[in-house]
């Protein structure tokens, strides 16, 4: 889903015009960024949570020379999903399970001697 895309369902689910939904939308993304920047986290319950993490310098090796070379330490942006979205990308909640007329049966094993 592109950013366009995003905006219409946004206008459409809350009954605002596509401007008001497209300054609402970069304004979060605004807001999230800064955060960011400052090195905050931004948790969203039930969806997941925007987090800095720093990575160390090492040594690397050059793939077309095969020479060793410095990386330096850097701040990268992580998103770690929520138990609920996880969830629902898996199918594992009610609201996007199918449900089927199966009978399920289960058998137990007894010892007899």
């Amino acid at each position: 889903m592109k950013k366009l895309e995003l905006v219409r369902e946004i206008a459409k689910t809350t009954n605002m015009t596509q401007t008001q939904a497209s300054q609402a939308l970069d304004a979060t993304l605004t807001i999230i960024k800064e955060a960011l920047k400052n090195k905050d986290d931004v948790r969203l319950v039930g969806f997941g949570s925007f987090k800095v993490n720093t990575r160390k310098a090492r040594t690397g090796v050059n793939p077309q020379t095969k020479k060793p070379m410095n990386i330096a330490a850097s701040n990268v942006a992580k998103f770690v999903p929520g138990k609920e979205l996880r969830e629902m990308v898996n199918n594992k909640t009610a609201t996007n399970t199918t449900t089927t007329n199966k009978k399920t049966t289960t058998t137990k094993k007894t010892n007899k001697k």
